[in-house]
């Protein structure tokens, strides 16, 4: 096996030089760089990634933490936080916390066991005490999705109340008045968040909410089959749902055509984040686009600016929400 003493002997410079090379030191000239690079790729040299990080207190590497690894939401968001961290020169590892505090922890303890240089955190169950305390360590972090006022200057996230408001002032605007509710778990802040612009939409039209008509689910697809049809079956009347995201949107459609309803002549449904999807399937889905690309793009940036001293473009913390009107809300005649 090759070492950094016959590549430095190759390439014909110290083994300073090749240290910097390895370590993507900008004090290298490119003749320099091509000189060392070349070398160690005609002998085969691959250098120890583990003695790199001692040697210069630099991994390379960032902890992402998510909620899911499936599904259509997250997706999008690690292969655009992925893409960004692979053009400087950084990789990714990625684990998940599937909303549950100790799973959480662990994750988070997985991540800076392995030496990451700092974490980008969508956490839901852990409390903001633990991440107070976390914050005060070693590791810097930015969170996603999740508002604490003592780091709010490495908090990125949605003003979900405006998002809950848009949603419902669209259905209302177009004369529905009994509307029904599937809401996230209402544990979690941006459930709670979803609910409250559609509560205050409903107030602006003069109208209050129906607890009857509000089903609690998990923002899973099967809650939005189970929401409709439990809700349905109850024999009140509605003539929309709105739905805190797509998911459970689609399963509200697939609900609603088992049990005979014309969409969206007898039934409008609503949804909330914007996924690739809505606009593929019938009617193709109203909703809120949620910019989770963008936010996990500018939490990249933010590891880049505060852990690896970049520059980047001016750091966001607070994004909005937009109406995406399709034709899955039809008019409702007074």
């Amino acid at each position: 096996m090759a070492t950094i003493y016959e590549v430095s002997k190759l390439a014909g410079v110290s083994l300073a030089t090749v240290s910097r090379v390895m370590n993507n030191n900008a004090n290298v000239s490119d003749a320099t760089r091509k000189k060392v690079t070349a070398a160690m790729s005609e002998l085969g040299y691959r250098p120890n990634s583990i003695a790199q990080s001692l040697a210069s207190n630099c991994s390379n590497s960032v902890g992402l933490l998510v909620s899911e690894l499936q599904g259509p939401f997250y997706g999008p968001m690690m292969s655009g936080i992925e893409n960004i961290f692979r053009n400087q020169g950084k990789h990714v590892i990625i684990a998940a916390g599937h909303s549950d505090e100790e799973r959480e922890q662990q994750g988070i303890e997985f991540l800076i066991s392995r030496n990451c240089d700092g974490l980008i955190l969508h956490v839901e169950a852990v409390s903001d005490d633990y991440l107070i305390k976390l914050s005060k360590g070693r590791v810097p972090f930015v969170l996603i999705n999740r508002f604490i006022p003592e780091l709010s200057d490495r908090c990125i996230i949605l003003n979900n109340i405006k998002g809950g408001y848009l949603a419902a002032k669209h259905v209302l605007e177009q004369g529905h008045k009994n509307i029904a509710y599937i809401s996230g778990p209402l544990w979690k802040k941006d459930a709670q968040d979803r609910l409250a612009g559609h509560k205050q939409a409903l107030a602006e039209f003069n109208l209050s909410f129906n607890e009857q008509l509000l089903y609690q689910g998990d923002f899973m697809e099967t809650s939005g089959f189970e929401g409709l049809k439990t809700i349905y079956q109850q024999g009140l009347s509605f003539s929309a749902v709105i739905c805190a995201n797509d998911e459970m949107a689609t399963g509200a459609i697939a609900s609603a055509r088992e049990l005979g309803l014309a969409l969206p002549e007898q039934l409008s449904v609503m949804g909330y984040d914007n996924v690739f999807f809505t606009r593929h399937i019938y009617p193709p889905l109203s909703t809120i686009n949620y910019p989770i690309n963008e936010m996990g793009q500018m939490a990249a940036n933010w590891i880049l600016k505060h852990v690896y001293q970049k520059q980047t473009e001016p750091l966001q913390t607070m994004f909005e929400p937009s109406l995406v009107a399709r034709q899955s809300i039809r008019h409702c005649p007074q």
